[in-house]
């Protein structure tokens, strides 16, 4: 049986649902568990360490906010059904990082930014943007996107506490899975961004990474 597509007042109403379970704590259902570390220490993370843990897992999980909201941009004003469905499949993959950084942030006793909603916006209209654009520079956007996130989760495992074995195994994961998003994106005939815009990208992200840190 084909599957009915969904009109223009339909696929807003499900963005709307899927932006409030992305901004609202506890709403997520995990399809992984999360990623469990393969080491363990007797000695406690101190206060200065886990505020550090949870500044970095905090901009983790603005940046998977930043993620949801680009991909359902992206679905909304892509042009062809199968790029639409490519951008729907990594949403609902990055669904599992979302509840992964907030159960760690849990543990560690802090919480998600504050400044989330203000991202999920800015994030959604710059991936409707993009799809407007034409669909391979929607998909190429991607790719660029998702080799910032990986060059920031690089970052993060060097800069986490030695012993936080618990956010190191959530980052290792959520890298091999933010790689793969790139790779399909290009392979699926999005466009390699020059090396002027990545860096204006990264100048863009650094706003986000600094402020979800604190807030």
């Amino acid at each position: 049986m084909a599957q009915r597509r969904l009109s223009l007042i339909d696929s807003l109403i499900c963005g709307a649902d899927r932006a409030l379970r992305t901004l609202t704590p506890g709403t997520q259902t995990l399809t992984r568990e999360t990623p469990k570390a393969t080491q363990t220490s007797s000695l406690e993370l101190t206060q200065d360490q886990r505020k550090h843990a949870a500044g970095l897992m905090r901009v983790n999980h603005s940046g998977e906010v930043c993620a949801q909201a680009l991909y359902q941009g992206q679905a909304l004003t892509a042009k062809l059904p199968e790029v639409r469905e490519e951008m729907e499949l990594a949403a609902d993959e990055e669904i599992d990082h979302l509840a992964w950084c907030e159960e760690r942030l849990n543990s560690l006793g802090s919480h998600t930014s504050r400044l989330n909603p203000i991202w999920y916006g800015l994030s959604f209209g710059i991936g409707a943007a993009a799809g407007l654009i034409s669909d391979r520079v929607s998909l190429g956007f991607v790719a660029a996107t998702e080799d910032q996130v990986c060059g920031h989760l690089q970052a993060h495992l060097e800069e986490l506490p030695e012993y936080d074995y618990e956010s190191r195994a959530i980052v290792e994961q959520m890298l091999v899975d933010e790689a793969k998003h790139a790779h399909t994106a290009l392979d699926a005939g999005g466009i390699a961004f020059p090396g002027p815009i990545k860096a204006f990208m990264t100048t863009i992200s650094k706003a986000m990474t600094q402020t979800s840190y604190r807030i």
